[in-house]
């Protein structure tokens, strides 16, 4: 019950959250598959891209699903304020792999292999996303979907698939 309570009170939070999830996996997909292919020489650009692409992903979920209901700002508004969060939260992002790779050197040859992957992982995955995940979820609330309750909350129970129609039942003719 007091889960159940908790989650209703911070009900645009859960939903951040779960955005940040399928974002996540989506950036660590990507980044994998670029840095282990076309860019395994340059992983925070890897990152960077991987971050993008969700960022878009990350527009359309929160603006349609955990802050349906705020606003207060006209879409292209809204998109230029978002994506502008978004690119702080990017450099955020990127800023613990940068100090891994470049500043504690823990790249090949000075440190091995597997050494570097988990580094880079923490650092960049992980770290990245968390200190990310703050700034955006505080920024989101506080600049881009500043007004709760701007847009009317979608109805259950209204619209053309809502309504149960009974036909009469059909008499045999024949008779």
């Amino acid at each position: 019950m007091r889960l159940t309570s908790l989650v209703r009170k911070h009900h645009e939070a859960v939903k951040f959250l779960v955005v940040g999830g399928v974002c996540f996996l989506t950036t660590t997909a990507i980044n994998y598959g670029l840095k282990l292919t076309v860019l395994h020489e340059k992983p925070v650009t890897a990152l960077v891209i991987a971050t993008l692409m969700s960022t878009v992903l990350s527009y359309v979920l929160n603006r349609e699903w955990s802050f349906r209901t705020r606003g207060g700002r006209e879409r292209h508004h809204e998109a230029a304020l978002f994506f502008s969060v978004s690119a702080i939260g990017i450099a955020l992002n990127s800023l613990p792999l940068a100090v891994s790779r470049y500043v504690f050197h823990l790249s090949v040859p000075d440190v091995s292999r597997p050494v570097q992957e988990i580094a880079d992982f923490v650092s960049g995955i992980i770290l990245g996303t968390l200190i990310a995940m703050c700034f955006r979820l505080w920024a989101f609330k506080k600049f881009v979907f500043p007004h709760a309750e701007a847009r009317p909350p979608r109805r259950t129970g209204r619209g053309p698939r809502s309504t149960l129609v009974q036909h009469e039942p059909v008499h045999d003719r024949a008779k």
